[in-house]
């Protein structure tokens, strides 16, 4: 069975009502983003950074996967699938795909600030005050700006073994995460889904460009895929 490898960015989630940073003016729902999503920022106004993801938090909680994530799942049927996604949400995962990793952490995870390994699942609000086992603070399971990408190596083994390549809604701006593509095998077909992609056939060797949304691209590539 052929294995796809799929990078999804912001733009698969858009149509599902996230709000999304996209990089293009430093903000992210009105906020500079290193006050909310760096080290720095958290260490100088945590209860700002609690309640910005606590509004993520909120918001991811009330829409639903949209078209192109169930789209996903029916490659599924046919093709061995492994999602890597940029994006913090679970709707991959609420659409029912089953293996994802998630490059940026997890929203609706928290973690320890002095152990890393204390993972928890966390659907309310997290305020000061709430500590892990070892009765440190807990934190947003995110990876902000500045801070390693624990996930990065596993991601870059799973492109390079990929027998297809597909990028979703990505900007390829946002490092190292955008440098996934050149771990790719040379003459492996690469599929970009995105309405204003950031590259253009000739960057690449075996680039085909489809200039739609998510939910209709992924569509189009299920007929080219015949999944």
């Amino acid at each position: 069975m052929k294995k796809i490898v799929i990078l999804t960015g912001a733009g698969m989630s858009a149509e599902s009502g996230i709000k999304t940073f996209r990089g293009t003016d430093g903000l992210w729902e009105g906020h500079d983003i290193m006050e909310v999503a760096s080290p720095e920022g958290y260490a100088a106004n945590p209860e700002l950074v609690l309640n910005f993801y606590n509004q993520r938090r909120k918001q991811l909680l009330e829409v639903a996967p949209n078209k192109a994530h169930f789209n996903l799942v029916q490659l599924e049927k046919n093709y061995e699938v492994e999602i890597i996604t940029q994006n913090v949400d679970d709707l991959h995962e609420r659409a029912g795909s089953t293996n994802v990793t998630h490059l940026h952490g997890e929203l609706l995870k928290v973690r320890s600030s002095i152990d890393e390994t204390i993972i928890l699942d966390w659907r309310k609000e997290l305020v000061l005050g709430d500590v892990c086992a070892k009765k440190s603070q807990l934190r947003p399971h995110i990876v902000w700006f500045g801070e390693m990408v624990p996930m990065l190596a596993k991601a870059a083994k799973k492109v390079a073994k990929a027998d297809i390549l597909v990028l979703i809604g990505t900007a390829m701006q946002v490092y190292p995460a955008a440098g996934l593509i050149n771990a790719v095998h040379l003459n492996t077909p690469i599929y970009f889904i995105d309405p204003n992609p950031p590259v253009s056939e000739s960057d690449f060797q075996n680039l085909e460009i489809i200039k739609e949304v998510a939910s209709v691209g992924t569509g189009v590539l299920l007929r080219y895929l015949k999944a």
